[in-house]
């Protein structure tokens, strides 16, 4: 049986989730290998000791900034965080290097950016032909450094045309990239619901028959969503709060003449957002993709202190036709609007969207296990612009 290594980190909730979303697509297809969640910041960190010196992990520390909406002036802070990997970059591939010498995968795959050079050397300097893939779980590359490494000997999966467009501009060839449909997203949000809409919404005192708004931040949350809440208080909303518990009971405080559910962590995030009709939150590829998948238009932000790597998600939005992208909460109240009274206009868009990532992306992995050499020729999925 043959090893797949997936490496995750928890800064955000997207890499952990799409690596349980590639595990359990592995595991429902019943393909023949063995999957190992490879925590990056415990091989890099095994005896703890930036939370045993600081008191927190270094995760938290950026979690909860999400939380609190403190993200203005990250693009500088990544600058500087580049410039302590690279400083590093010796210390973290000797590390790698030990770590795969050990448990020798057969395919290592990366789900996190700003560290594949280091898991690209010490994966070819470790297992030798072992391949190594890079899947990015963002629309788009902030360059440098961050997903796309410049001259670096590896597979890379984009969800985007723009983001494979950036790998080969970068230097990658046609073998080297794989382009899929999307962002890679949990095995549920394929499945067809097995209950009535209706029926559920008035269990939560919602009118099934009025407009139903989703407010989604991410798996931390944002204080942005009290202002939204306070913003559109006479329109029905279902606000998920995830892991943010203070979020949580600001949120059940409010009084609202329209019904405000508020849910904190919940691992059936999709059984609330069926209930909606548009999806209000920040541009992050997974919300984003999430609520297109199930059918819901989106109403996103797009400012100072929306996140590099997501900039380019906001014109995603707009190029494909599926939301509207607003600068502030400020105008989030004429967004919801227009995107109530053009809901059958953004429906027809978002229904020309059909993302099957995740489960391309475990051909992908198929081809390259079944590969004799590590830079051999095969099927590239990717369109036909990419060799043009």
């Amino acid at each position: 049986m043959k090893t797949i290594d997936l490496v995750y980190f928890n800064f955000g909730g997207g890499h952990r989730s799409a690596a349980l979303a590639l595990q359990a697509v592995i595991r429902e297809q019943h393909r023949p290998w063995q999957v190992r969640l490879i925590n990056l910041v415990e091989v890099l960190d095994p005896k703890n000791s930036f939370r045993k010196f600081t008191g927190i992990a270094p995760e938290a520390i950026y979690n909860k900034r999400l939380e609190r909406g403190w993200t203005y002036g990250l693009a500088t802070e990544l600058k500087l965080l580049h410039g302590m990997i690279r400083f590093s970059h010796a210390n973290v591939v000797s590390r790698l290097l030990e770590h795969w010498s050990s448990t020798r995968p057969d395919l290592v795959v990366s789900l996190v950016p700003n560290f594949n050079k280091a898991l690209c050397e010490s994966v070819a300097a470790a297992l030798g032909e072992v391949p190594f893939v890079t899947v990015m779980t963002d629309m788009a590359d902030y360059p440098p450094n961050f997903w796309i490494e410049a001259g670096q000997s590896q597979y890379l999966v984009c969800g985007t045309q723009h983001a494979a467009t950036q790998a080969r501009l970068a230097g990658y060839t046609a073998e080297n990239i794989r382009l899929t449909s999307g962002m890679i997203l949990r095995p549920a949000f394929y499945r067809e619901p097995v209950f009535n809409r209706d029926v559920e919404c008035r269990k939560l005192g919602l009118d099934p028959q009025q407009p139903i708004g989703i407010v989604l931040f991410g798996g931390h949350g944002s204080t942005q969503m009290l202002s939204i809440a306070k913003t559109l208080a006479d329109v029905q909303l279902i606000l998920l709060c995830g892991h943010n518990s203070t979020l949580q009971v600001q949120l059940e405080g409010l009084e609202t003449p329209a019904k405000h559910v508020v849910i904190g962590f919940t691992s059936d995030i999709e059984l609330y957002m069926r209930l909606g009709e548009f999806l209000i939150g920040k541009p992050g590829p997974g919300s984003l993709s999430e609520a297109v998948q199930l059918g819901l238009p989106v109403i996103t932000f797009n400012n100072k202190s929306t996140m590099p790597q997501e900039r380019y998600n906001a014109t995603w939005v707009r190029e494909s036709g599926v939301g509207l992208v607003v600068p502030s909460v400020r105008s989030i109240r004429s967004a919801v609007m227009k995107m109530i009274q053009n809901l059958p206009e953004f429906r027809k868009a978002v229904g020309q969207i059909d993302n099957r990532a995740v489960f391309e992306v475990t051909d992908i992995f198929e081809q390259l296990l079944n590969q004799t050499q590590p830079h051999a020729e095969f099927d590239c999925l990717a369109d036909a612009s990419l060799t043009a």
